[in-house]
């Protein structure tokens, strides 16, 4: 397909191609022992055809729509703070390059201290924290840079068959700038032992992949008095892409 350009003709730009994901970076769906992957897993393989150029060149500035500047989930009004261990949350969301995204919506939800979400489907008996709601949503910056203030979730367990709990973790969506960069995953917290036995965590079989999925700790001094800080890096579509979490 050609488009009109000043001088006449103009041929159009092939279609950006994204590679095939490595082998042993997506889960290993459905999941035993977790009932919504096989509600939410198709039965049958998906249809392949190339990215065209709807998918790999928009939409463009969601941002315009999904308003952003929720980046304190710790503080819910003045003199409102959440129960908790307090936490920032910060990093880069790059593509497959290495080069920043700027203008992605990042989106971030989670449990509050006790394990338990400010969500209906949740009735789980753990108390609800009346100033803490769990969610935010905000813009990358022209470095790609994002960050939220929030408080360290709790872990819980989950309602199937067998004895597991969800380690602590928080839940991101990234909207970036095309439809095939659209990425839902989670973060995980370093060094807690209920990581090895998550068995959502652990439906990632490559190793380095699900060390893509936990944060590192960096220095308090490079947060502030009273937050504990955690660096996490976010990669759109790739070679390193963080892996999708069902």
């Amino acid at each position: 397909m050609e488009d009109a350009g000043p001088n006449g003709p103009m041929v159009a730009e092939a279609p950006r191609r994204f590679a095939a994901w490595p082998e042993g970076v997506e889960p290993a769906v459905p999941i035993p022992g977790y009932g919504n992957t096989f509600t939410h897993t198709p039965a049958q393989p998906p249809i392949r055809r190339p990215p065209m150029r709807t998918e790999v060149t928009g939409p463009l500035e969601l941002w315009r729509k999904l308003p952003c500047g929720d980046d304190n989930l710790a503080v819910l009004a003045p003199g409102r703070m959440a129960q908790g261990q307090l936490i920032h949350i910060g990093g880069r969301v790059l593509d497959e390059d290495g080069r920043p995204v700027p203008g992605a919506v990042v989106e971030l939800w989670q449990a509050n201290a006790a394990g338990r979400y400010f969500h209906p489907n949740d009735q789980r008996d753990a108390p609800l924290d009346p100033d803490f709601i769990g969610n935010g949503r905000i813009r990358t910056d022209a470095e790609g840079r994002y960050g939220f203030h929030t408080i360290r979730p709790g872990a819980y367990p989950v309602p199937a068959p067998g004895a597991w709990w969800r380690p602590p973790h928080v839940h991101f969506s990234v909207l970036g700038p095309a439809t095939l960069s659209r990425l839902v995953t989670q973060m995980y917290f370093p060094g807690d032992p209920l990581n090895p036995l998550d068995r959502i965590f652990m439906s990632v079989p490559d190793a380095a992949a699900r060390e893509r999925l936990v944060a590192r700790p960096i220095p308090p001094e490079e947060v502030g008095l009273g937050w504990l800080g955690y660096r996490h890096d976010i990669v759109l579509r790739g070679r390193a892409a963080t892996p999708v979490q069902p």
